[in-house]
């Protein structure tokens, strides 16, 4: 038997499981921005060496080559941080999903047992005037598209933030 606080608990662990991958969200923004810095100060070094190769010194040739490859190694890993970001909100999204149809799935549960736990003489007068049935019905679709707007509202911003995330990089990379 599920009752109301099983469902409240349930949506408790919910929101908290929204929490904590939010705080994972904010502590992957803090890795992409070391990264960016990464990239910066790299950016930085090659066109200082590109400079100096330009004005005719072949003595850092060398040093020049192998900035090249840091910087290809850098997007390399910006590549994959993409990758694995893009992976992860699609993971967020999912679990999101399931969660969101689990709790649904409950929240109906409940209301058929307390339906069926007032089928009495008195209840099927109730049942016949259906307005405490249709106060919960209200009320369960309040609940649903608060949740769904909830949902949607957390995959946006999760994929507003990416592709900012990867616009930056590439404009990074191109500069």
């Amino acid at each position: 038997v599920v009752t109301r606080d099983d469902v409240e608990e349930s949506l408790k662990a919910v929101f908290q499981f929204v929490k904590d991958k939010e705080q994972l969200l904010q502590d992957l923004r803090s890795q992409i921005e070391e990264t960016k810095k990464k990239i910066s100060e790299k950016q930085r070094e090659r066109d200082y060496w590109l400079d100096y190769k330009n004005v005719g010194s072949k003595i850092h040739a060398e040093r020049i080559s192998s900035l090249e490859k840091d910087i290809a190694q850098v997007k390399y890993e910006l590549e994959r941080t993409e990758e694995y970001y893009r992976e992860a909100l699609k993971v967020v999204k999912e679990e999101n999903q399931k969660l969101f149809d689990r709790h649904m799935k409950l929240l109906s549960e409940e209301a058929l047992k307390n339906a069926v736990g007032y089928l009495d003489k008195n209840c099927r007068r109730e049942i016949e005037e259906n307005e405490w049935l249709k106060e919960e019905v209200k009320i369960y679709r309040k609940e649903e598209s608060d949740l769904k707007a909830s949902v949607k509202l957390l995959e946006e911003e999760n994929t507003s933030l990416v592709a900012k995330l990867i616009d930056i990089k590439l404009h990074h990379l191109r500069v």
